[in-house]
């Protein structure tokens, strides 16, 4: 996991696919909650939630896996809501390389 870059990202709706699939992940924040969007090896996508930490001090989950980026942004992950209802009050960060976790 990257860490979340200090400048926001100026993207829409429209560019928020093509963003992901070039760059494979995001952070995305809505209210005071900050979410990681990411791939799994390339072969699935996720959001995780980045207030909690499990043993490896890695993000946990708080949505299904799902092997498309459409379906991955149609999920009801936040609060009930998909991405594309809160993306209006919704900031975008990159992830930037980071150290490295224990």
């Amino acid at each position: 996991m990257g860490k979340k870059a200090a400048e926001a990202l100026d993207i829409n709706y429209d560019e928020l696919a093509d963003y992901l699939h070039k760059n494979h992940s995001v952070y995305m924040k809505v209210g005071n909650e900050v979410y990681y969007l990411t791939d799994v090896n390339y072969e699935a996508w996720r959001a995780q939630d980045t207030s909690i930490r499990n043993s490896k001090n890695h993000f946990v989950d708080c949505s299904d896996l799902v092997p498309t980026v459409d379906e991955f942004l149609a999920l009801p992950f936040v609060n009930g809501h998909t991405i594309k209802e809160v993306f209006p009050s919704a900031t975008f960060y990159a992830s930037t390389p980071g150290v490295k976790q224990p």
